[in-house]
This record gives structure tokens, sequence and C-alpha cells, in this order.
């Protein structure tokens, strides 16, 4: 961890911070921190109860997750949601092998805090003699040097955290991942940047960790040169990644690792097909597999992107996790490799009566020989998949994409996450989940695209739905293959055309009949229903059909822990309190149905109906005293002002003030002039004297101008 250095308090840190630790570079602006003025680093093996209170600015708190204890402000100056732990431990989890693996290259071996002794686990039953012997020869060669958690490896990797916030994941990095070289810690904001600087000094990782302010395209395109890019780089914005990922692509080193979240979901999902399209040139669907559908988008934005500059990627995980999408992918150059990227891509075609979909690749390669990298024929695609209408329920296409078609994860790496989490389990807080959601992904069939779901084929003929076991059984007893889905609860994922899947489904309405008589004829319930199917379904259970994570009752669909569960408030550019998004949601729950009595909470301004009039006198019949959204301002509002007749003007003017002609426009002069109301007209039946004008609304007919 470093060696201790003398101990100072906050408040003086803070003070000799803000006038001498800021050094201006080329590069940007970077929070340093010198031995002189620091605290005494933290010992992550320390005894977990030692206070942390002493030394905390006003208003500040102490957030403690995992190893590291973040000073947080009270005020909503800098982001942090405590939902994404599990995305901050899978990240470290996932560094961790890929550090493991790229490190042993170098010659360095990685040490865990509390790992036994590692066991591979065989993904096949059998082992051939070229793995042994390859296995024998690594464990003869092991490594000399050793890389642990809070001490620097001139080996190690190169971390960039593009958008840090308080500096919470990268000084986790620090304090959790083994083999680490540097952690770059960067926000556009001065005091995120300024809290990321104490963060790293309360948690003694300064020797690790450099805090910097500057824009993050920016810095990762400053840092494209091959001697110059980072081995991982980390992005997780506030909504949309896509303004990043030219530049990230750019500047991770050749096979790093790239770690990308998205939170703009209502986009990826498909409610704004126009808006995703804009930003990751892929159109989106609304339809059940649309959270699958959105890992393969961002995952063809990215091998877009790095085409651009002759590079590929490689998906090692993609996982679908509350309410936002991360993905975990290796960047590799290689300009024969990136000629397969038409033929990686595929348009969907979904069915907007039954759901049913089809893919069309991009493109088509054929190998020519005994070398296929180098005798491979590229031609294009023959399609379109479908006809005019679907064949199942006479319905039209909707057209999505292109989406990534080929696998999304990489079975071998997810399975040594798996086996470090699984055997290492009070590493992270999350690890029931981790394990849980990855042994789901092991389960998945990996060359499938997108998913059907049991509520959504049930409801499309109007029937019972069937058990999820006996509808899986069927699939296998036909003689397809069937896997279940970790983006949604109740998905099947299969080989089986859409045309097996509805004989089943026709075979299991034939044992719990819907009312025929009730379907129009035009539905999709009675041309699918219509139909008699070929095949005769068998629904009695196999052993094959339960996956063993639902058999050993892992935590694959946590509920939510609390109330509120999910994104929380951008942070404020310039701070101030921070808006509670629970009271928010509370006050304008049910505002239409439930009327505000108490005058107090009634906004008193005036409508938009009163102040959009298209004649003089407005629309508006309620009079100002008794609308329920009048307002007094502090000072003189102009309301309307048209021309009526070709010399005259009406002015319609609120007056706040006791004077009547404080409140007449300047070139009223024959108004202001004369010191009397003759041409003061009143709408609401009153003509007011000069010292009761205040608050009255006056409808102003000036003849000069």
């Amino acid at each position: 961890m470093g060696s201790t250095v003398p101990v100072k308090s906050l408040d003086t840190f803070s003070n000799s911070f803000q006038r001498e630790s800021v050094s201006k570079s080329l590069t940007g602006t970077v929070y340093l921190i010198s031995e002189d003025t620091s605290l005494a680093p933290m010992d992550a093996t320390a005894d977990k109860e030692k206070p942390l209170s002493a030394g905390l600015l006003p208003g500040e708190t102490v957030v403690k997750e995992g190893k590291a204890a973040i000073l947080f402000p009270s005020a909503n100056e800098v982001f942090y949601n405590p939902v994404q732990e599990f995305n901050r431990d899978l990240t470290c989890a996932v560094i961790t092998e890929f550090a493991r693996d790229l490190l042993a290259q170098r010659g360095v071996k990685v040490v865990v805090p509390g790992e036994k002794e590692r066991v591979l686990v065989s993904l096949s039953e059998e082992t051939n003699e070229d793995d042994a012997q390859t296995e024998e020869k690594n464990g003869a060669e092991s490594p000399a040097v050793t890389a642990t958690v809070g001490e620097k490896c001139e080996r190690g990797l190169r971390v960039l955290e593009g958008l840090a916030a308080s500096g919470l994941r990268s000084v986790r990095f620090a304090l959790e991942v083994p083999g680490l070289q540097s952690v770059t810690a960067n926000d556009f904001s001065t005091k995120a940047a300024a809290l990321i600087a104490r963060n790293a000094q309360y948690n003694g990782v300064s020797h690790l960790l450099e805090a910097s302010c500057r824009d993050a395209s920016m810095l990762m395109y400053e840092m494209r040169g091959k001697k110059e890019r980072f081995d991982v780089i980390d992005l997780d914005p506030y909504g949309s990644p896509a303004s990043f990922l030219d530049a990230a692509v750019q500047a991770v080193s050749e096979g790093g690792l790239l770690c990308v979240t998205c939170t703009d979901m209502a986009v990826m999902a498909g409610n704004s097909g126009e808006t995703c399209y804009s930003k990751y040139g892929s159109v989106s669907i609304k339809a059940k597999y649309c959270h699958e559908m959105a890992l393969r988008i961002i995952l063809h934005s990215l091998d877009q992107r790095a085409g651009v500059y002759q590079r590929y990627i490689q998906p090692l995980l993609s996982v679908s996790v509350d309410f936002y999408i991360r993905v975990f992918v290796r960047v590799f150059t290689g300009q024969a490799t990136v000629k397969n990227s038409a033929s990686k891509q595929a348009l969907v075609y979904n069915c907007v009566g039954c759901g049913s979909f089809h893919l069309q690749r991009m493109g088509r390669r054929t190998s020519n020989g005994k070398h296929p990298i180098c005798c491979m024929k590229y031609s294009p695609a023959a399609g379109p998949p479908v006809g005019p209408e679907c064949e199942h329920c006479g319905q039209r296409h909707q057209l999505g994409g292109p989406i990534w078609a080929e696998p999304i994860y990489d079975l071998a790496f997810v399975q040594k996450v798996l086996s470090a989490v699984s055997g290492n389990p009070s590493r992270f807080g999350t690890s029931k989940r981790i394990e849980g959601m990855l042994s789901m992904v092991t389960e998945e069939l990996e060359d499938v695209p997108l998913y059907y779901t049991m509520d959504s084929l049930s409801s499309t003929i109007h029937c019972s739905t069937p058990p999820l076991l006996q509808f899986k059984s069927a699939l296998l007893h036909a003689g397809h293959r069937v896997s279940l889905s970790h983006a949604c609860k109740n998905a099947i994922k299969t080989d089986a055309p859409p045309a097996a899947i509805w004989d089943i489904m026709r075979c299991w309405e034939k044992a719990n009949p819907v009312k025929r008589e009730k379907l129009s004829e035009t539905s999709p319930a009675f041309k699918i229903l219509s139909t008699e199917p070929s095949l005769e379904a068998c629904f009695t259970v196999r052993e094959d059909a339960n996956p063993q994570s639902r058999k050993r009752h892992l935590t694959r669909f946590q509920e939510n822990p609390q109330a509120f569960w999910g994104p929380k408030a951008r942070a404020k550019a310039g701070g101030g309190i921070a808006t509670n998004l629970q009271d928010k949601r509370k006050k304008c729950q049910n505002k239409r149905k439930n009327q505000i009595t108490d005058s107090s909470e009634v906004k008193n301004f005036h409508c938009k109906k009163f102040r959009q009039v298209s004649s003089p006198r407005g629309s508006c019949a309620a009079i100002a005293s008794n609308c329920v959204y009048f307002r007094q301002k502090d000072s003189t509002e102009k309301i309307y002002s048209a021309s009526h007749k070709k010399k005259d003007t009406w002015h319609l003017y609120m007056s706040h003030s006791s004077s009547l002609f404080t409140a007449l426009p300047k070139q009223c002069l024959s108004i202001k002039q004369s010191g009397w109301l003759s041409d003061v007209s009143m709408p609401f039946g009153f003509l007011p004297d000069e010292t009761s004008v205040a608050g009255t609304l006056l409808l102003i007919h000036c003849s000069s101008c």
C-alpha cells in the first residue's frame, strides 16, 4: 500500500490543495498531491470499524463500497449511484481476469487476496492431450514476478476511467485489482477532479491513481499513439456513450479491454428508433427482445467505429442488468479480419402481429481453400428472408438494425470470471448475483441471437401460458436446442424456426382451448389457430430442460432491494442541494386525479391560455383574481402587445407598482405626459385610481404608438 506519510487534517489538506496542488500541464489540468500535504493512507486490510469521520469538510459523508471509502459531498455536484455497485463489482472481476491472462504473457503472476489455488473448470467432458501438455508447460514456466493489489507493477496495466465523477470506481481498481501500473481518473468537472484527488489521498492510492480534469474525448484522442494507449478504458456516462466511442476504439491498446455502459435504454429499447440510429447507426425496435437487441446494437456500433481504423472487436462479456447494459470487448487491429465485419451484422425483420422475427445478414463470406483467411470470398447477402406479409399471421414486418449477430460473450473467459468469483465469494458484496448472472450467461445458446417470451406467445393466441419447463421440453423433444436468457426472466432462446414454435403453441391450445368464436377473423390469433399443426408436441418434462442455475436456486433475477431502485438525478454543474427524486415523484404522482385544495400549493402564474390569446382582450373567461394559475411577480411583466389598428396599439400589462405610469411602455409618451387615465380600459369592469393599480391587469389603448 505504500509508505505511511505524516498525518494532517483534511481541512488543512483542502486549503493547501487549493493553493499549491493544482499544476498545469501541457495535456490539461492534473491534480497532484505532494507527500508533505497528504493524509495517512488507509490500509485495505485494516479494521473496517476504524473511525472515518475525522477531518471531513462541512456537509461531507463517507461512502464505503468494497475496500474503498469515498468522501462524498452532500451537494449534488458529483454523481454517485449505489445501485451500480453490481456494475463496479463485475468490472473489478473482469479486469482481474483480463490482467491475469495478459500479464501472464509478460511474465507477471497476479495474486488476489483471499483467493485459493486456482482450479480450472473444464468446459468439456473430454480433455485432449495437447491441452494437458500445454498446461504442464505453463506450470513449469511459472512467472517469477508477482503483482498484488495496491502495489505499482511496472509491467502492469494502464487504466483510464474517462468519466470518473467521485473516483469511486478508480479507487476500487487501485485497491482491489492487482497488476496495475497506473489509473487515470478523468472528469470534466473541476469539482469532481478535486474530489477524485482527495479520495485517492484518503485511500492511500495516490501512487497509483492520478486525477485529471479533461474532456474525455480529447484526452483519448491525444493518447492514440501506440506507445501511449491504455490497456483498459472504462466508460460509464450518465446516458449515452455514443460521443466517446470513436475516441475510445483508437485509444485502447492492441488487444486492450474496452468497458462501456449504456443507460439510455429508452432509446435503445425502441421508444425512439430514429434517435438510436443517429447515435449508434442502428434502428431499435420495440419488441420483447429489446434488451438483448440493445446489447447487439452497442456491439454493432463499436465494431463499426473500430472498422474505420482497421480495427475489430471481440466481445468478452455482455449483460443487461436493471436499467442499463454493460459490455466488455477486446479491440484488435487487422485489415483482413475487418473484412468479416459485414457478415457479422444483420437486419431484423419483426412481425408486428405475432412477434416472429428473422435475421438477414448484411454480407456473406465463404472459404475457397485450406487457408480460410487468405482464400476468403466476400459477396452480398441474398434476401429478404420474409415476404410482404407474415406467413403465420398475415401482418406486416418492421425492419430494425443492423445489429451484431455473432456471439456476445466469450464462453471460456466468462467461465474464468465465474470460477474466480464463486471461489472467493467474500471479495465482492454482490458475489451471489454475479455468480447467478454469469451462470445464466454460460448456459445461453451463444450462436442464437434474440429470444421469444412465454407471455407474448400465449397472449398472441389468447391462451393460457404453458409452464416454462414443459415448453422447453417440447422444443427438445422436437429436436431443437433451447435455453433461457439472462436478459429476461421468461425468455426462450432457441434455434427452432417460428413455424415450429407456433406448431407447439397450437398443440398447447388444443389441450387448453380458447373461445374461437370471440376471435376476430383479422386477428393474428385467428390466422394462427386456423392452421393445423404439422407436428405432435410432447410436453413431458425432460431432465435437461431445467438448467443448473435454476436447480441450484442461484440469484438470477434479483428483486429490487428497496423502493425507487433505479437511475439517480444527474449531477448539477454548479452544485447546490441535491433534488430528492422520491419526493418529486410522489408530488407528481396522480396530479390530475388528486386535485390540490391547499391554496399555498396552487400554481399562481398566468396560464398559457391567458398569455397566448389571439385577441386583445383574450379568450380566457377567468378573472385574474379567480384564476388558480395567477401569480404576482416582483417586476412589471408584459403579457400581450399586438397591432390592433394601423396606428393604434393595445398593451395588456400587469402593473406591480402603485403608479400606473411606471407600467406603461416608454413609447406611450402621450399617456405619460397627459397624466390622466382616459385612455385606459379595464376589461374586468372597474377603473382603479392611481394608488390601487398594483397587481391589476390593464388593457391600455395608445394612439401614439
